[in-house]
């Protein structure tokens, strides 16, 4: 995974991700940009959690909730679609037992929408 371009939006960050399979944009609201150094996260990182996540649950709202376990806590990256490109809504670090299932469940992959 290699980030080839960054610009601004009115709502936040565009990000433009290479993997191996294709390129993706991801929009990251400021909101989440926000958290993000809050709870000490890097760009990469949230990032890959949205892309590789090890579970995706269905959210409120049509809404999106990927976990990526780290440790005894979880990156939790809550996202929507818009025109397609998926919006990164907020993100934050809770700890692995209150909201992570297990791994295995997805209701939603962002790499296969891209």
């Amino acid at each position: 995974m290699k980030v080839v371009e960054e610009r601004n939006h009115p709502k936040g960050r565009i990000i433009v991700i290479q993997t191996d399979e294709k390129e993706c944009q991801i929009l990251i609201t400021h909101h989440a940009l926000s958290r993000a150094r809050r709870w000490k996260l890097s760009l990469e990182k949230l990032v890959e959690a949205i892309l590789y996540p090890e579970e995706v649950l269905m959210g409120h709202h049509d809404r999106f909730i990927a976990h990526k376990a780290e440790n005894s806590h979880i990156i939790r990256v809550i996202y929507e679609y818009e025109n397609g490109v998926p919006v990164v809504v907020t993100v934050y670090r809770p700890r692995k037992e209150r909201y992570f299932i297990g791994g295995g469940v997805y209701e939603d992959r962002v790499l296969a929408r891209c």
